[in-house]
């Protein structure tokens, strides 16, 4: 018979937003756990709480798994503002254009 384990397990998927600080570098930006789902970190992102967004991080603790998930999330940002008619703001749109361009074709 084992010990219970000391670690919680929540078995959910965490998001994460690298952001640029410019002079003070990149940053994982503090995230409460309450507050790093999904549609969460979407919200946030859109409603522009990050300085220069570089990267959006999932994981999985207790699945063993991570994966940048920025296409996915830069694609629902365009899809948003499309349906809203809104103009994002520079460092957003910067964001949503570098994961959203087509890829140079293969010769």
């Amino acid at each position: 018979m084992s010990a219970p384990s000391i670690i919680p397990s929540s078995n959910r998927t965490v998001y994460m937003v690298e952001d640029e600080l410019g002079n003070l570098g990149r940053v994982f930006a503090e995230t409460d756990t309450d507050h790093s789902d999904r549609e969460t970190t979407l919200s946030d992102l859109y409603g522009g709480q990050y300085n220069d967004p570089v990267r959006v991080v999932a994981f999985n603790t207790d699945e063993g798994w991570s994966r940048d998930v920025s296409r996915e999330f830069a694609a629902e940002i365009q899809r948003r503002a499309d349906r809203e008619h809104r103009e994002l703001a520079v460092p957003l749109a910067d964001f949503v254009e570098f994961y959203t361009r087509a890829a140079p074709p293969v010769e």
